[in-house]
C-alpha cells in the first residue's frame, strides 16, 4: 500500500471513495473535499493499492485539519472492498504523524456510536471518549467525540 498526500485537484476520486464508503446523507461532494485540502492547516493523506506496473488503485483516504496546537479528523474513508486489511489504520497512523508534525498535541474525531469497527480501530490506537453529540448523524444516531493524544510522554 502506497501513501501519499491527498491533493484538492483528486476530490474527484476522493468524493468517489466518500460515496461508496457513506450512505447518501452522509456523502460529500468534489467541492467540500477540496476546500477542505486548501483550508489552513487542512491535509489529507490518500492510500493506494500498490506500485506500478501493478497499478494504483484507490483504497481509502482521510482529510484532518490541525491548528493551535490541536487536529481533527474531518472524514476517514475505506472502499468497502478494501475493508479490514489494514487500511484505515494506516490512514491513522499518517495522520497522527502528520498532526505531530504540524505541532498538535491531540487529535480530535467524531464517530458513530454504532460504528463498531471504527470504534475498535480508535480504541486500539489509544483514543478516549471525551464527548457525545447528540443527533449528530442525520439518520439521528449519537457522535462520540473521541480523543487522541500526540504527545510522546
Amino acid at each position: 500500500m502506497i501513501l501519499r498526500p491527498a491533493l484538492a485537484a483528486e476530490a474527484p476520486v476522493l468524493a468517489a471513495i466518500h460515496a461508496e464508503a457513506f450512505a447518501r446523507p452522509e456523502r460529500w461532494g468534489p467541492s467540500a473535499l477540496a476546500l477542505m485540502v486548501e483550508a489552513e492547516g487542512g491535509f489529507g493523506v490518500l492510500a493506494l493499492s500498490g506500485p506500478p506496473p501493478f497499478g494504483e488503485e484507490p483504497l481509502g483516504f482521510v482529510l484532518a485539519r490541525a491548528a493551535a496546537g490541536e487536529a481533527e479528523i474531518l472524514t476517514l474513508a475505506v472502499r468497502p472492498l478494501a475493508r479490514r486489511i489494514g487500511v484505515a489504520r494506516a490512514l491513522l497512523e499518517a495522520t497522527q504523524q502528520a498532526a505531530r508534525e504540524r505541532s498538535a498535541a491531540a487529535l480530535f474525531l467524531e464517530v458513530a456510536e454504532g460504528n463498531h469497527a471504527a470504534l475498535a480501530l480508535y480504541r486500539q490506537a489509544g483514543a478516549a471518549e471525551v464527548g457525545r453529540r447528540r443527533r449528530y448523524y442525520s439518520d439521528g444516531a449519537d457522535a462520540l467525540v473521541l480523543r487522541l493524544n500526540l504527545s510522546s510522554e
